[in-house]
């Protein structure tokens, strides 16, 4: 066995300081008193006050959330289906299609594929806005979901649904009270990935929205092109505790989960 020595905590350390520093910097300046970012001028929580005050990037941020949420439950669903189409069903016509139409986003450039989604808004006269948003964000997270819960269901024990069936059960009944309540974990993680897509995305929001569907993103992107503000440092802060404390609450869950599961 390899001793750990000196050189692979340096590079350990190093490691973690080029992830996390700049992380913490932009929290440590959040807090700075004064307008220029890089010249600290005392605590003050004045730019958290300015933020809430800033209207036009409250309203970007209630939109990037809203449409999350939507795009995410509709890709973590549509992900499942189509996760339980591959997985049960090894052979049909147009499977190897349909893989790769689903897989497709995974590996295709976000340009090409805010470029497509654009164009085929353009060719069926679809006014661009808040819903185009929420549908290329579907589609591109789409593939991701499927991983997660393909993942999952790779390792799922059938005897449990042919024994329901056997019991009476209808095929949706099975999915409902049986197959869905030993894969949400799965499902969970596939909601959660694609959540947090949909609140990153630039490049895909810029190509899909429109007049009066400006994301976070593209708010933040817009204002640090004419120079960074503690404000916006101050929204990245907020972001930063709301995903630590999404991840923290989700982790506790599926652990509080997996122990009454061995203790079942």
């Amino acid at each position: 066995m390899r001793r750990f020595g000196s050189f692979h905590l340096a590079a350990l350390v190093l490691g973690f300081a080029f992830l996390y520093l700049p992380i913490v910097a932009l929290i440590a300046y959040s807090f700075n008193a004064s307008r220029l970012v890089t010249v600290w001028g005392g605590f003050s929580t004045h730019w958290y006050v300015a933020l809430f005050n800033n209207q036009p990037l409250l309203d970007a941020a209630w939109l990037t959330i809203r449409v999350a949420l939507v795009s995410a439950t509709l890709a973590a669903g549509l992900g499942t289906l189509a996760a339980l189409a591959l997985t049960r069903y090894r052979s049909f016509a147009g499977r190897t299609l349909f893989s790769g139409m689903v897989l497709a986003p995974l590996v295709m450039p976000e340009v090409i594929t805010g470029l497509s989604l654009l164009l085929l808004f353009v060719a069926g006269d679809v006014g661009r806005g808040y819903w185009t948003v929420v549908v290329a964000h579907a589609t591109f997270s789409l593939g991701f979901a499927c991983i997660v819960v393909q993942a999952r269901l790779a390792g799922f024990d059938r005897s449990l649904e042919e024994a329901a069936r056997d019991l009476g059960a209808t095929p949706v009944t099975t999915f409902f009270t049986v197959t869905l309540p030993l894969i949400w974990p799965a499902v969970l993680a596939a909601w959660m990935l694609a959540f947090t897509l949909s609140l990153d995305d630039l490049v895909i929001a810029s190509f899909t929205s429109g007049p009066g569907a400006t994301t976070l993103p593209m708010r933040l992107y817009s204002a640090i092109r004419l120079g960074v503000s503690p404000e916006i440092n101050a929204a990245c802060t907020i972001m930063i505790g709301a995903v630590a404390v999404a991840v923290i609450a989700a982790s506790l869950l599926l652990k509080r989960e997996a122990l009454a599961g061995e203790k079942g």
